[in-house]
């Protein structure tokens, strides 16, 4: 029995199809098959009944895999023991990022993390909040950053608040104005993400309030990409917000599009870590976490909370 072949059967015991559970933890069917067919024949008994579609764990499979998660859990734990020995952090870190971070944030921090911590392996996966968050449960990841509240037993630590911008084409009215007011939007056509996406959900909490024409102009366009937005914009489409950072590299010279802060109170919304286990990979989440809020825009660091939309 290895714990390979146990990370196996909960693969498959969470997607309940052999074939989805060898894709998404890379590796081929037929190895994964094999190693839970060896692991069976070891113990005896039958962990998952294959006739049923999709296949489900035995009566006796389900305390095994129980017992699995448990063992997973503590290995991990010894690996993060060992992985500050020397008071040196070494080994890896799994990190899930939401989209509307990931491109813009990563590549604040990324050098600097690996200069202070040269033996500590990052892992990125872009996904949705929804997703990190089961990903977290289930620990196939070690930490998450996003970018709403959660109250499905995580913890977190804030890092920092992230403003939101206007984005409006050269040509349209709100562009000699010096500032936005929140009520200038609650009339106007907004270009959206995708649902899904918490930077959505925040922008119509934020515009609800009349505003019947959200993404409801003669043209119906909603994108999985902020910058996607951007060029609808400067094709003199309506208007979009934006999350501070995706707008920081932005050289308006060459778009024909203009950024506009809100005046105050600014809408903003709240970057975090969260993680399942407080005390799992702990040195290596709060390591991150310095680096990170280290390496943000000093305008960033000194942002009042007075509207976070959650």
């Amino acid at each position: 029995m290895t714990l390979t072949q146990l990370s196996y059967i909960v693969a498959v015991d969470k997607y309940r199809h052999f074939a989805t559970a060898a894709q998404n933890i890379y590796i081929t069917q037929p190895t994964l098959s094999m190693q839970i067919q060896k692991l069976e024949d070891e113990l005896g008994v039958l962990i998952f009944d294959r006739s049923k579609t999709p296949v489900i764990p035995t009566e006796v499979g389900e305390k095994i895999i129980a017992r699995a998660k448990i063992i997973l859990h503590d290995a991990k734990h010894i690996e993060d023991l060992a992985g500050v020995e020397d008071g040196e952090l070494k080994g890896t870190l799994k990190v899930g990022i939401i989209p509307t971070v990931a491109p813009y944030l990563v590549p604040l921090f990324l050098k600097e993390f690996t200069t202070r911590y040269p033996k500590v392996e990052l892992i990125f996966e872009e996904a949705l909040t929804s997703e990190i968050t089961e990903s977290l449960h289930h620990d196939e990841l070690d930490v998450g950053i996003i970018a709403t509240a959660t109250n499905q037993n995580l913890f977190e630590k804030e890092l920092f608040l992230e403003p939101f911008l206007g984005y409006v084409s050269t040509g349209h009215k709100f562009s000699s104005q010096p500032k936005l007011q929140l009520e200038d939007l609650f009339n106007e056509n907004l270009w959206l993400l995708n649902e899904g996406h918490c930077f959505r959900d925040q922008v119509m909490k934020l515009c609800k309030r009349d505003n019947q024409k959200i993404n409801k102009g003669q043209i119906t366009f909603e994108s999985g990409n902020l910058e996607t937005l951007k060029r609808l914009v400067e094709q003199d489409f309506g208007v979009t917000l934006m999350p501070f950072l995706s707008m920081e590299d932005h050289d308006t010279r060459c778009a024909n599009g203009v950024i506009k802060e809100f005046m105050d109170p600014i809408p903003t919304r709240k970057i975090r870590l969260v993680f399942a286990r407080e005390f799992l990979k702990e040195n290596f989440i709060e390591a991150l976490g310095e680096v990170i809020k280290d390496c943000v825009p000093d305008i960033l660091k000194g942002q009042k909370e007075e509207l976070v939309m959650e």
